[in-house]
């Protein structure tokens, strides 16, 4: 996995609840809710480079708890290939109301 925001937010996802009260409220205000980091700052009485090694360190322990689980791998690994499934699906069903149920419910599951 790269470092995207959503990569991050997935893992933030994933194992949120596995940081501290106050890396995880950093991370959700800067990765899921675009605040800057003096913004954060500000709010939480801390300093910007304070801010900063919050989530350098909260980031570091999402990605050792994917290194060890791969979950947010294997999460997105099915995601594809129900997306593959439901697209040659798609091509082979007639356009039913069945057929399109069929399809909504894989849609569910992605």
């Amino acid at each position: 996995m790269g470092t995207t925001p959503l990569d991050k937010s997935l893992l933030l996802d994933f194992y949120g609840e596995l940081l501290t009260e106050k890396q995880r409220q950093t991370c959700e205000l800067h990765w899921n809710e675009d605040w800057s980091l003096a913004e954060i700052a500000e709010q939480g009485g801390l300093s910007r480079q304070g801010v900063w090694d919050i989530l350098r360190r909260a980031e570091a322990a999402l990605r050792e708890y994917e290194n060890k689980t791969g979950l947010v791998r294997r999460h997105l690994e099915r995601r594809s290939e129900i997306a593959a499934i439901r697209r040659e699906l798609a091509g082979l069903l007639p356009d039913t109301g069945q057929s399109r149920d069929i399809l909504a419910r894989l849609e569910d599951l992605m």
